[in-house]
């Protein structure tokens, strides 16, 4: 079977993996230069699916609405006329009661707890080394975060899920590189993990070409056509972009390259179409009409300078939901994020105070560490549904698949997720339930 997936984030790369070791012939087209050059180029790097869960839930819209006005908010919603935005915010506010988040909370563990026993298999059997380390510490600073605490301790007790209540000072020990802000304590995931999400993606890649696997770069699908049984991708091949750097950049697969040149019809027997944000104007004119909306997102790379003051894994502070990740000899800040402005620019009003947060939070705990003035910048648009869990499977057309929607959390779903997707291209059972993984979800 010749199966075409629109593009190489890691969800992408994920996906034409399982299908190769399925037997399929694969080729990956994607816009830019190379893979996780998008979204995935800014991922925090969590794997941790304990922590797994919606945005939408019970006490957010109060604690959204307390934070509008403040500088230093994780997130930030600037009103604006775009219809989308509104129908997203409603659909979301909807998704914010007990039994919905539960319900959803719920999908995206089971997705994320399979997707890191696949994770677990592609790193033991071909050796793939990314930067890893293990575990997540969850910091409290007080107050709001430790009845939230409460609440997370009842699920994961409720659940089975390994977990460690510490103090300040068992943290401390933990990670020694702590300064010493004055805090409640944390909660300790040992089955967790982090790691560099671009360079697993790019070992992927060579696995892939491996087997055989074939990328086009530097090309844009303009739209997907069926006729029948058949479907017909319209591409246009461009100049390649090169190497995601500390810019501002788009995620998507379906946007307009440099330098375009020439129109290609490709006729593969499926296509799957896992093209981040840009992946619900592609649906569209299929009739599959997903909630997705752009969330801009944003992250910090710098050189340690002091390994004695950096932390040793990975750390999230609570009450900015900003994480703090060790990444060989850098450290990865990512966190807050922007509704209402889809505009992706380092020098923006919303950008800039997204960047003082992560600054602010870095500095707080680990203010030793390394040189923060020096640190590298990123903002990308995060493709999320109101509810949370992504969407898997069949279209309305028998030979387009999808595999949208993960958000902010693409690389701890991305392997599971994409073996699910080729199970189902292939006509395979898959080894998970996949109620509320499916176009069926929305009716």
């Amino acid at each position: 079977m010749r199966v075409t997936v629109i593009g190489a984030g890691i969800v992408g790369v994920c996906t034409a993996w399982s299908l190769a070791e399925a037997g399929c012939e694969v080729t990956v087209v994607e816009r830019n230069g190379g893979v996780a050059q998008g979204t995935s180029y800014g991922n925090a790097g969590l794997v941790v699916p304990a922590y797994m869960g919606p945005w939408a839930a019970p006490g957010m819209p109060r604690r959204l609405l307390s934070m509008l006005f403040a500088s230093d908010t994780p997130v930030r919603l600037r009103p604006s006329l775009d219809p989308a935005l509104w129908r997203w915010a409603a659909r979301w506010l909807g998704e914010c009661r007990v039994a919905n988040y539960r319900r959803n909370r719920e999908r995206m563990q089971r997705l994320a707890f399979y997707s890191r026993d696949v994770l677990t298999e592609i790193r033991t059997r071909h050796a793939v080394a990314y930067e890893r380390t293990e575990g997540l510490l969850q910091l409290l600073r007080g107050g709001r975060d430790s009845e939230l605490a409460e609440t997370t301790i009842a699920h994961l007790k409720e659940t089975g899920v390994a977990h460690r209540i510490l103090t300040a000072a068992d943290c401390r020990l933990r990670e020694p590189g702590l300064s010493d802000l004055d805090f409640v304590g944390g909660l300790y995931l040992p089955d967790g993990e982090s790691g560099n999400c671009p360079l697993f993606a790019r070992h992927l890649r060579n696995l892939c070409e491996a087997r055989g696997v074939h990328f086009v770069f530097g090309t844009r699908v303009d739209r997907i056509v069926t006729e029948g049984d058949r479907v017909t991708l319209h591409t246009t091949r461009g100049e390649a972009r090169g190497e995601a750097r500390a810019e501002a950049r788009s995620d998507a697969s379906a946007g307009a390259p440099d330098g375009e040149s020439s129109e290609v019809r490709r006729q593969p027997d499926a296509v799957v179409v896992a093209a981040g944000w840009a992946s619900a104007a592609l649906l569209r004119p299929l009739g599959v009409r997903l909630p997705l909306y752009p969330v801009k997102g944003y992250a910090a790379s710098v050189a340690i300078r002091e390994p004695t003051f950096a932390p040793i894994a990975s750390v999230v502070d609570e009450t900015y939901k900003v994480a703090i990740v060790r990444m060989g000899n850098r450290i990865r800040i990512a966190g807050t994020a922007s509704l209402g402005d889809r505009t992706l620019a380092l020098d923006s009003r919303d950008a800039e105070r997204a960047f003082a947060t992560l600054l602010k939070v870095v500095r707080d705990w680990f203010p030793g560490a390394a040189r923060y003035q020096e640190a590298s910048w990123w903002v990308g648009n995060r493709p999320m549904l109101p509810d949370g869990p992504p969407v898997l499977g069949p279209t309305l057309h028998p030979r387009v698949f999808m595999n949208v929607g993960h958000g902010s959390t693409s690389w701890a779903m991305a392997p599971g997720s994409g073996r699910i997707v080729a199970d189902l291209v292939t006509r395979q059972e898959p080894a998970i339930d996949l109620d509320g993984l499916t176009l069926a979800r929305y009716g």
